[in-house]
């Protein structure tokens, strides 16, 4: 059986997709609002036309759901999801893990994603993935993962070894990863400043342990932080300002919270919340597994195999990023976001995504009623 599965990985591995950056964080339920488990991911990457896809159960593998990128027609590279166990699983790219290890077949971290997916339950169940998994493996990242009984953790994986942090050893109950790994060669790598400024950021959350799902969408992915300087940007009155080192970029393309549950919970409770294309630009989205799970707006519905809410997002997003001379994509028109009228997009946006969170909140509370009255006929 073993062999069975590790043959299948090879010949999925076998689809290279480029890795992606981020700035992410694992979050104990003991910091958040409702006692439930976050991970986060502001995703990074080249690849901006993102949707969100349900996979099916089949051939005993189990359903789940995952972003991946519109190019990517078969679905082989998930880049961040969750399954019917209540497992879900993130990466973020690292650059001083592998040094110069001589492997040319690399940038599979999201075609690993995918397998862990369709196979993996709990934390453990990832962690002897990696050990069994033939090597080299062809990534360097840093893996979160958390599952439904509550457990959550980084793996910095290379090519031949891994290192875990475990969430229960974290004394302040929160993990925190960019684009370099702990366990990695010192001074590599990048997102040091990113990381500062997401730890200044979430450090009065995490003294008041009123952590919520939106306190990424809606702080952290719409923030112009940036720690290096010691200033923010997001309410300066600049008109212009340089895209440099804060948590969202010229090429984030979704902000991504997967909210767990508690232990003894159904499951299918685990929800993500998406704001899918250039987060200051984009509405929230709840999503479960379930046929009814994900907004079509969301799944590639276009001819080239777009979301419709993402193209929509990136419509905005070149009112962002106006200038296409030069070195003008580097330069982003603040005032399209934030501005003394209140009409910037990151303003009009935050009540009505607010209310998408009331709406979830709801529907969790109702399939949580239904999950409950089946188990009493049990």
């Amino acid at each position: 059986m073993k062999k069975r599965l590790l043959m299948a990985l090879v010949a999925v591995l076998g689809v290279i997709v480029v890795a992606d950056a981020c700035t992410s964080a694992i979050v104990s339920g003991k910091l958040t609002a409702n006692g439930r488990p976050l991970m986060w991911k502001n995703r990074d990457t080249n690849d901006l036309n993102n949707r969100v896809e349900r996979i099916v159960a089949h051939d005993g593998l189990m359903e789940f759901v995952a972003l991946f990128d519109a190019r990517d027609l078969q679905d082989t590279a998930a880049w961040m999801g969750f399954n019917e166990a209540g497992f879900a699983i993130m990466n973020t790219a690292s650059y001083n893990l592998n040094g110069n290890d001589g492997v040319k077949e690399m940038d599979r971290e999201g075609e690993l994603m995918r397998y862990a997916l369709e196979r993996c339950k709990t934390v453990d169940d990832f962690e002897n993935l990696l050990k069994t998994l033939p090597k080299p493996l062809g990534v360097e990242a840093n893996f979160g993962v958390i599952d439904a009984q509550g457990n959550g953790a980084y793996f910095e994986t290379g090519n031949y070894k891994y290192v875990k942090f475990d969430l229960a050893d974290a004394t302040s109950g929160i993990l925190t990863r960019t684009n370099y790994s702990y366990s990695g060669e010192k001074d590599k790598g990048m997102g040091y400043v990113r990381e500062r400024n997401e730890k200044a950021l979430l450090a009065p959350h995490i003294a008041a342990q009123d952590i919520t799902p939106a306190t990424f969408t809606e702080e952290l992915s719409r923030t112009f932080y940036n720690a290096q300087l010691g200033k923010d940007f997001t309410r300066s009155g600049d008109n212009w300002i340089v895209d440099q080192d804060f948590i969202p970029r010229r090429i984030s393309s979704a902000s991504v919270v997967i909210e767990g549950i508690v232990p003894g919970e159904n499951p299918r409770l685990t929800t993500m919340w998406i704001a899918l294309g250039y987060p200051p630009c984009a509405e929230v989205y709840a999503v479960w597994v379930g046929q009814d799970g994900v907004a079509p707006e969301l799944t590639g519905t276009t001819a080239d195999n777009h979301s419709v809410q993402c193209d929509k997002v990136n419509k905005r997003k070149e009112e962002v990023f106006p200038v296409t001379r030069g070195n003008g994509k580097q330069y982003l028109n603040l005032s399209k976001l934030y501005n003394n009228d209140g009409t910037g997009y990151c303003q009009t946006l935050k009540l009505k995504n607010l209310q998408a969170y009331k709406r979830g909140y709801e529907e969790i509370a109702k399939r949580r009623a239904i999950y409950n009255k089946g188990k009493k006929k049990h």
